[in-house]
């Protein structure tokens, strides 16, 4: 089955509407509004801080660990919840399948599209804290949007492989946010790649958001970018997200039916 990328293309309107709804009814009839968006990884951040940063004394490679941390929770959060929205996205829009036609992937698309919004507010504090923590601007943050891609990547491929098996099997939504806890602690978001004993690091580079996240990490603090580990990344998230659409697209023939 391919992909129909014409037929994606033809129905941007629609991915653009589903997106900007879902940022709507993100934050209706919420106080706070928009600022969960920062008040959620800056919390955590200072919590992160205080427990890991000084009564563990968790290394951060030498670097402020407000700053360490906030680098690692920022892709982590916007993976997180675009995952979490996208897996429940097909269920949340029954109504829409069983009546109109369009190409379904439009659906968790658009949900991770959402999560980006998130994930661009969050970032704007990381710049603002970065000098109050003596962290200079240097020309390796224009390794943002590549970084960003691939974060966004192994979020659509998770997002729409769970979307669609959460239609035929609803444990899902009950098993995701469990293994989402376990994914986040076997990603060095509190503690570096190079915590982890040399034998064991094979496997956390095999997590596609590790390279994400050190390559955050190294844009954010003039380190040399870890490209070996980038590239690795890549790999897994591109060979995830081929497998993922076709996964997609075959049990998308039932989705009408069962849904």
């Amino acid at each position: 089955m391919g992909f129909e990328l014409g037929d994606l293309w033809a129905h941007r309107d629609l991915f653009f509407f589903l997106a900007w709804r879902d940022v709507k009814v993100r934050y209706k009839q919420t106080v706070l509004g928009v600022a969960w968006a920062v008040l959620q990884p800056l919390l955590t951040m200072i919590v992160f801080t205080l427990l890991f940063g000084h009564l563990a004394h968790v290394p951060s490679d030498g670097e402020p660990y407000a700053i360490f941390s906030y680098a690692g929770l920022l892709p982590w959060n916007f993976f997180n919840a675009a995952v979490g929205s996208s897996s429940n996205s097909l269920v949340g829009n029954a109504n829409l399948i069983t009546k109109v036609y369009f190409p379904r992937l439009v659906i968790p698309g658009a949900a991770v599209a959402a999560a980006l919004v998130d994930f661009a507010i969050a970032s704007t504090i990381l710049f603002l804290m970065m000098p109050w923590y003596g962290v200079a601007f240097r020309p390796s943050l224009l390794m943002f949007p590549l970084l960003t891609l691939l974060t966004t990547v192994v979020a659509l491929g998770s997002g729409m492989w769970m979307s669609a098996l959460n239609v035929k099997y609803r444990d899902v939504r009950y098993a995701l946010p469990f293994a989402l806890q376990v994914w986040m602690f076997v990603t060095p978001i509190i503690y570096p790649l190079s915590f982890v004993p040399r034998r064991w690091r094979w496997m956390l580079r095999l997590n596609p958001l590790s390279g994400a996240i050190e390559g955050f990490r190294a844009a954010i603090f003039g380190r040399p970018m870890p490209w070996a580990d980038i590239a690795l990344s890549a790999v897994v998230a591109v060979a995830f997200l081929i497998y993922a659409a076709y996964a997609f697209r075959r049990m998308e023939l039932e989705f009408a039916d069962i849904i």
